[in-house]
């Protein structure tokens, strides 16, 4: 028995001999390593994760150096490598400030199990929103031992971005469903949910929030709220959520109008779902606008249009969130959309041809359609961009006399891919038949935030007028403006924050 017992004593420490020579032949082999680069917005003022050196979990080394390439107009504010040890498992092995050109992080001890060295970056709160940044990885010393990286991909250089909202920001819990215009005065308006205790859909406690800057968007006035319900009757502030905001300036007069969703009492259930046929604002959600006639400083108290327009056969009417549009002839149109007797969606158009006074619906253009966009062409045809529940692509559908006809267009569930979500169109007023487009840029899942140009009233949409933004993951609507002749704005839900701001060149987009 005692030989047994030595035999096994002996092949437990050979094993445990032999897994330290492999380590150890490991590093001094220096064999390869990988990086893989992630191609998101750099947040100013908040790190954004890069990219990410990948290990087995079986490395260790008590000490080590990486090497760091960055370079930009300006300094990045910090740089960091945290170590991954698991899913939610985190420690920083080294971080350093002021980072511009080639850099050295001096690293701690790898933890046990650490899967991957993760490369976080952060601008300061002044940084550029125009400055590019090229960042790839050089070598890494483990224990004295020097390893190559290779990257896995080539990736553009990072564009800077402004976090406008985010998780926590004055206490609230998210923010989404972004609206943005810009008004005949050069100020650029940022409308979105402010969703006060979770991230889910209406009913909620949820008001309208409104962000403004003077300055093309480089900086944000502090946040105002512009549509809240309160306890309208008698109930709490969380069975009268409003939100789904679209926003519309209208350029002759420069008046703003902002179109939501109300939704009064259904404690805990989906606006989708419990709204109800009927006009009252017990039995269904209702279509409000508020205006603003000083470039966004005041607001209006909220105006309800629901019984101007809706069928009382449908469950549920509001405006398409994202913006709405000012026609060649002075009409103001907002995107729409309805669920009929039978519970189906439609996508439509609401058109006022009296400054906002009154008020018409089309009829719908598409079944299974639901958050539209909506851009007048060339001609003076207006054309509904929309998202399908069918899902791979976007529906797109034209019509000639305010929604009472529709034609499908020749690009419809074909041109734009997507993976059923919201999307933004807009024409860019200072070139003809130019249209911009925006949303995840993906059949299945809400990745690849990328913008679209056409030259041809949207006929076509090029591979090589197509610009990636971020290729991560998240709620992924968006909404495009251009904020003068050579710089496109859009406010999108990213990977990196709930509402984030970026400035795009035109060029970059379309070519010099």
């Amino acid at each position: 028995m005692k030989k047994y017992k030595v035999f096994g004593l002996l092949t437990m420490i050979i094993g445990m001999m032999l897994c330290i020579s492999c380590q150890s032949q490991k590093l001094e082999s220096g064999k390869d390593l990988s990086y893989e680069p992630r191609y998101v917005p750099l947040l100013q003022g908040g790190f954004s994760h890069v990219g990410s050196i990948l290990l087995d979990g079986n490395t260790r080394a008590e000490n080590g150096q990486l090497t760091l390439i960055i370079n930009g107009n300006q300094a990045m504010d910090s740089v960091k490598l945290v170590a991954r040890i698991g899913e939610k498992e985190t420690q920083v092995l080294a971080k350093t400030a002021k980072v511009k050109g080639k850099t050295t992080l001096e690293l701690a001890a790898l933890p046990s199990g650490v899967q991957s060295l993760e490369v976080h970056v952060m601008a300061n709160d002044a940084h550029d929103l125009k400055d590019k940044v090229n960042i790839s990885v050089g070598n890494i010393m483990l224990d004295k031992k020097k390893i190559a990286i290779n990257s896995t991909k080539e990736v553009p250089a990072y564009r800077l971005a402004t976090a406008l909202r985010s998780y926590g920001f004055e206490g609230v819990h998210s923010y989404r469903i972004p609206g943005l215009i810009t008004t005949p005065k050069g100020t650029v308006l940022a409308v979105y949910d402010i969703r006060r205790n979770s991230s889910v859909d209406l009913q909620g406690d949820i008001d309208v929030g409104l962000s403004r800057s003077t300055d093309g968007g480089r900086t944000w006035e502090h946040m105002k709220v512009i549509m809240d319900m309160g306890e309208w009757g008698g109930l709490p502030e969380d069975q009268n959520g409003i939100g789904d905001p679209a926003i519309l300036v209208d350029h002759e007069t420069g008046h703003v109008w902002v179109a939501a969703l109300w939704l009064h009492g259904k404690p805990g259930k989906m606006a989708w779902n419990s709204s109800e046929q009927g006009m009252k604002p017990e039995e269904t959600g209702q279509f409000m606008l508020v205006k603003s006639e000083d470039d966004g400083l005041t607001w209006s108290e909220p105006i309800n249009i629901t019984q101007q327009m809706k069928d009382p056969k449908w469950h549920l009417f509001f405006n398409g969130p994202g913006k709405g549009i000012t026609m060649q002839d002075g009409t103001l149109v907002f995107p729409a959309q309805y669920k009929d007797e039978n519970q189906m969606p439609h996508s439509t158009i609401i058109y006022s041809k009296d400054k906002g006074k009154t008020w018409s619906v089309g009829s719908g253009a598409r079944s299974n359609t639901t958050e539209a966009q909506v851009v007048e062409l060339a001609d003076g045809t207006l054309m509904l961009n929309m998202r399908d529940n069918r899902g791979g692509s976007r529906a797109v559908a034209v019509t000639k006399d305010f929604g009472k006809t529709w034609t499908e267009h020749s690009t419809s569930r074909s041109d734009l891919i997507e993976p059923v979500c919201m999307a933004s169109i807009i024409d860019n007023p200072h070139i003809d038949q130019m249209l911009l487009f925006s949303n995840p840029a993906h059949e299945k899942r809400r990745v690849n935030m990328t913008i679209k140009a056409s030259k041809d009233d949207g006929n076509t949409w090029p591979e090589g007028m197509q610009l990636l933004l971020d290729e991560g993951q998240g709620w992924g609507y968006s909404c495009l403006t251009m904020i003068n002749e050579k710089e496109v704005g859009i406010l999108y839900e990213s990977s990196v924050a709930n509402i984030t701001f970026q400035i795009i060149p035109l060029e970059d987009v379309i070519g010099k």
